[in-house]
């Protein structure tokens, strides 16, 4: 699905306050995620906190909203003019709330991945988004709740699971408590870390099974040392 890269742009697509936008860029400043840079971010709407995060890392941004276009794909078809100039390998949803199209899709096969804040199949789907898996894990009464990386296919959450990570749900806690627990221990965790693979050429598809290649003894230093299962500062 991927080969190793020594440049690596991506595009990040943000819709709300750039939580993982920040973990990747925090990632790409300290070193652990070279070559990944990210070449351009698009937001959903003119409102997004995350647009300053990029603006401020002197990062492009495009603001394109899907109610300013009459169909699905006229609105795939500004999104991919926008990438157009960037080239990237990669993009990345990290909180974007609009659903993609066939066409764009079909642009990026196997090249785009989303973060969602629950363990896929579970609390997923149209609808939830925000703090409403983490109601629904409360509401429910699981005692794991946490992240997934997938790949995007099409339909919500629906896409081959790339990585996971789970998280405990406390008797104490809240909706908000564990929002901020997830995105913490596992979103920020696991979204560069899955970046990195794909940089690294290492994620390998056959029909809905994602498999992670073993880095070999050539890499200089691993992407479980450098990211693994690190908390963002």
């Amino acid at each position: 699905m991927t080969r190793a890269r020594s440049d690596f742009p991506i595009a990040v697509f943000v819709s709300g306050g750039g939580t993982n936008l920040q973990a990747i860029l925090d990632r790409i400043r300290d070193g652990r995620l070279d070559p990944v840079r990210v070449a351009v971010v698009i937001a959903s709407n003119e409102h997004c906190q995350a647009i300053g995060r990029a603006e401020r890392s002197g990062i492009p941004t495009r603001i394109i909203r899907r109610k300013d276009h009459p169909d699905q794909a006229s609105y795939d078809q500004a999104l991919l003019e926008a990438l157009r100039p960037y080239a990237v390998s990669l993009v990345v949803l990290a909180g974007f709330l609009s659903l993609l199209g066939p066409d764009f899709i079909a642009a990026y096969p196997d090249g785009i991945i989303n973060i969602h804040p629950s363990l896929i199949p579970s609390f997923c789907g149209p609808g939830y988004y925000g703090i409403r898996p983490h109601e629904a894990a409360l509401e429910y009464g699981v005692k794991l709740t946490g992240a997934t990386v997938h790949l995007v296919d099409g339909a919500y959450h629906h896409g081959p699971i790339i990585l996971q990570q789970a998280v405990p749900v406390l008797p104490d806690d809240t909706p908000q408590s564990l929002q901020q627990r997830v995105m913490r221990d596992a979103e920020q965790v696991l979204l560069p870390r899955a970046v990195a693979l794909f940089a690294a050429g290492r994620v390998r598809r056959s029909g809905r099974i994602i498999q992670i290649e073993k880095e070999t003894q050539d890499d200089e230093t691993s992407i479980d040392q450098r990211i693994g299962q690190d908390r963002p500062d």
